[in-house]
């Protein structure tokens, strides 16, 4: 079911937000320009004209084809989340900060009104775009950051950069997006912190999730990636063998290392690693030499790097797993915390 599918490659639901409301967004835009009016998110007349259909319509279509661009990246990205906890689980968050988010749309324009007298901000930017500032909370809160490379002394370039740089830019496309993108902050700050219980009171029900398992996922999920797929074609054989091993090495590693973190969950303490296998760079290489196979020496064992050891504490990883996973990466950050993070 929808609810069942944490840590998937799948991702149905990212799929269907990167797709649907996009080719809504083109088709107004190109075929339909006098439908426009109809999702226009009009704040006047939500609160005037009881028009709370301007609600749904004016919060999910994109009029502006740089705000639908914008979003559709940032969803993309964020679809980690849905492969991390489960489709339902990230549902529930895009439906509370939504349901949120509108709240403090009215309560934000008012206060402009009461403070500045500004009435201009009636009608916002329209879009599925609160929920995407939303899920800028967690993207900041959980995913480690990553130094990928250092420029102008304390600056330095992240994996997590690009992201927010394309959040500045939806934030900065229009005159009062900033409203909806502080509403969207603020509505997933509540959910994330579970403030008041809302990630109770607004989640998707599981009756809900098990009908959309079954009719977005056979439409939005695609086969995940066969082995062969992933090697890619070496030069040479010996090329092509040395990734095949590479490729078995590192599945081989998470494997066993889930395995050891469910069994230390069980059992609690530290486990031994290297008991469960050995690092990546450390295994025993298959040397093909006029058909005969050698036995390389047996290496001393790794020294680990203090230095990463407390960038992936920084991270919120315990010295115990960093000091594993690092003996087990061979000193390699990038490998170390792909493994904490996915297990």
């Amino acid at each position: 079911s929808l609810a069942n599918m944490a840590k998937s490659d799948k991702a149905p639901l990212s799929k269907s937000l990167l797709l649907v409301p996009s080719a809504l967004s083109l088709l107004l835009a190109l075929l339909l320009p006098h439908c426009q009016k109809l999702f226009v998110y009009d704040l006047h007349a939500i609160k005037n004209d009881f028009q709370i259909w301007r609600l749904i319509c004016g919060r999910i279509i994109c009029l502006d084809l740089k705000d639908t661009f914008c979003s559709s990246l940032l969803i993309y990205n964020f679809r980690i989340f849905e492969r991390r906890y489960g489709s339902r689980k990230f549902a529930s968050f895009l439906l509370g900060s939504w349901v949120l988010s509108a709240l403090f749309d009215f309560l934000l324009v008012e206060a402009m009104q009461y403070s500045f007298g500004i009435t201009a901000a009636s009608n916002l930017p329209s879009g599925f775009l609160a929920p995407v500032f939303a899920l800028f909370v967690p993207f900041y809160c959980s995913i480690p950051r990553v130094q990928v490379a250092q420029i102008l002394g304390p600056l330095s370039i992240t994996n997590k950069t690009l992201i927010y740089i394309l959040g500045l830019q939806l934030f900065t496309s229009g005159s009062y997006i900033w409203i909806v993108a502080i509403s969207g902050l603020i509505s997933g700050l509540c959910y994330d912190s579970k403030i008041f219980q809302v990630h109770q009171v607004l989640c998707i029900p599981s009756w809900m999730a098990k009908f959309f398992s079954w009719t977005l996922e056979p439409i939005f999920s695609s086969s995940e990636p066969t082995s062969e797929a992933r090697i890619g074609m070496g030069a040479t054989l010996d090329i092509q063998r040395q990734q095949r091993m590479e490729l078995l090495d590192r599945q081989l590693m998470f494997s066993q290392f889930a395995q050891g973190r469910r069994q230390r969950q069980q059992q609690g303490g530290m486990i031994n690693w290297n008991r469960l296998f050995p690092p990546l760079r450390q295994r025993q290489n298959v040397n093909y030499q006029g058909g005969q196979q050698s036995e390389p020496a047996v290496p001393a064992p790794l020294e680990v790097s203090e230095e990463q050891v407390a960038r992936l504490m920084e991270m919120g990883f315990s010295r115990g797993d960093a000091l594993e996973a690092l003996r087990a990466s061979n000193n390699d950050l990038n490998v170390a915390t792909n493994f904490l993070l996915q297990h």
